[in-house]
């Protein structure tokens, strides 16, 4: 059976990047594998995984066991990695990168994020869960040493990670290679739609991580997914409310990454870009927006580089 493929965006330097992919955060090992290989299956050509997930290794096991299949090409895929903040130091980014190569083992890597704009200290490429030793690294020398990838062969393209509208800017007046996207949590009841027209008026796409806002279902959380606004609106275009929810991201103007490790909610997912809300229903969805933030990288508050006080 042929799968249906997302609709893709041109980012400013050239890449297509399809519109829905599959994130992988806190999806470990054979979780993330299986995941990653479903989804290539219903269609997905988008994966998202970063250094700190822990995954690169089963993401990478997953695309290549699809590729030996002959269900994609290589070229299909566009595979999305991040740079942890324990390798800001310029001499440590190339090291990351190849390590996250190696983990992945796909060739090269089709976007590489800087995935924090606060730096920790190194002491080895482990992961230590909890916030480590905060140091002054500039990200502005992070991402000189981020553009020499590009200048090897190692990565497509770069971009940002959480990085405020302020922080994008100075990257923009001090870089030699733009970024060509900027992920960051969005959802509903937080929509970035400033951040968005910013980020669009300066040729930065933005991929929104969490879009349905980590769902608890037996907590009926978040409260948006189950208003009954939204559970009419479902109805009427005879979709679910996480459908909705990722519908509307896309129409404001975002890449959606939505996470799971079950088939049939990996397919569900994927399935939201075939129809349109109307704007009366868009701006249904415009008064969820009240702030709420899920990922407030705890720990980081009072760096300088703390990206989430600024008002987008």
């Amino acid at each position: 059976m042929a799968s249906k493929l997302a609709p893709w965006i041109r980012l400013s330097n050239g890449q297509k990047m399809p519109i829905v992919g599959l994130g992988t955060w806190r999806s470990y090992k054979n979780e993330a594998e299986k995941a990653v290989k479903d989804a290539i299956d219903i269609g997905y050509r988008h994966i998202d995984t970063a250094f700190v997930y822990e995954n690169e290794h089963e993401v990478g096991r997953a695309i290549n066991s699809k590729i030996a299949q002959g269900k994609v090409k290589r070229e299909d895929m566009f595979v999305v990695t991040k740079l942890a903040g324990i390798h800001h130091g310029p001499e440590l980014v190339e090291h990351a990168c190849r390590k996250s190569l190696s983990k992945l083992d796909v060739g090269y890597i089709d976007l590489y994020l800087m995935h924090f704009p606060v730096a920790l200290a190194y002491s080895g490429d482990e992961i230590v869960r909890g916030t480590g030793e905060l140091t002054d690294t500039d990200y502005l020398d992070t991402w000189k040493a981020m553009e020499i990838l590009i200048d090897l062969g190692l990565v497509k393209g770069i971009g940002l990670s959480n990085f405020n509208s302020q922080q994008t800017d100075r990257v923009l007046q001090n870089c030699r290679i733009r970024p060509v996207v900027n992920q960051v949590e969005c959802h509903p009841a937080l929509n970035q739609k400033k951040l968005i027209e910013f980020s669009r008026q300066r040729e930065i796409a933005i991929t929104a991580y969490c879009p349905l806002a980590r769902p608890i279902p037996e907590q009926k959380w978040p409260d948006f997914l189950y208003d009954e606004q939204i559970r009419e609106m479902a109805n009427r275009y005879k979709r679910t409310p996480a459908q909705i929810c990722l519908r509307y991201l896309i129409q404001l103007g975002t890449i959606v990454i939505p996470k799971s490790a079950r088939k049939e909610r990996i397919a569900e997912n994927f399935d939201c870009f075939d129809f349109e809300l109307s704007p009366a229903d868009v701006a249904i969805m415009d008064q969820y927006n009240n702030g709420t933030r899920l990922v407030p990288f705890n720990g980081t508050e009072h760096h300088k580089y703390y990206p989430f006080s600024a008002e987008f």
